[in-house]
Order: C-alpha cells, then sequence, then structure tokens
C-alpha cells in the first residue's frame, strides 16, 4: 500500500514540474493594415546645467548626482532625483498657489 501512495505521489511531482508552454503564433494576412511600434524614441536627457535648482527640492540631494525626472513651473525647468520627489514638490507646490 505504501508503494502504490509513492508511486502516484512521484507521478503527480513529476507532472507538476513538466513545465509545458503553449506557443501560438499570429501572422497577419495579405491585405491587413499594420501597426508599427518604434521602441527606440530619443527622449531629452537634462543636465544639471539646464535646471534651476542645484538641489533636489524635496529631499536636498545634488542634481549633479543624476537627475531622474524633471518638471517645468512657473517657466523654470526644475531636475529631481525620482519621481516621488517631483510628485511631492508638485503636491506641495499647487497648494500654496
Amino acid at each position: 500500500m505504501k508503494h502504490i501512495y509513492s508511486i502516484v505521489l512521484g507521478l503527480l511531482i513529476f507532472s507538476s514540474c513538466n513545465d509545458q508552454t503553449i506557443q501560438t503564433e499570429v501572422s497577419p494576412t495579405p491585405g491587413e493594415d499594420t501597426m508599427t511600434i518604434q521602441e527606440n524614441v530619443q527622449q531629452t536627457k537634462y543636465t544639471p546645467e539646464m535646471v534651476v535648482n542645484k538641489h533636489d527640492m524635496t529631499c536636498g540631494m545634488p542634481v549633479t548626482a543624476g537627475i531622474s525626472d524633471t518638471c517645468h513651473f512657473n517657466g523654470n525647468a526644475y531636475g529631481f532625483c525620482s519621481p516621488e520627489c517631483k510628485t511631492e514638490f508638485l503636491t506641495k507646490s499647487i497648494k500654496t498657489n
């Protein structure tokens, strides 16, 4: 009886570890409209010289360490170390105006 349980358990483990993925390939039919997606879009990288602040307005980190996100506020470009710092800055700035 123990051997039957061992065999069933072994088969169950073996079948659960079998990684089979079903892959289907879809090809466009002739005459069908297709859309091209461009993945290599050039984005402007801001440098510390391009922003008016020398330190992140939220956490105080120097922008020379790296600018992860920017925003334009009251006609000036501000650099931030992270999108979270930018969001916090904009939230506080909008509340005060």
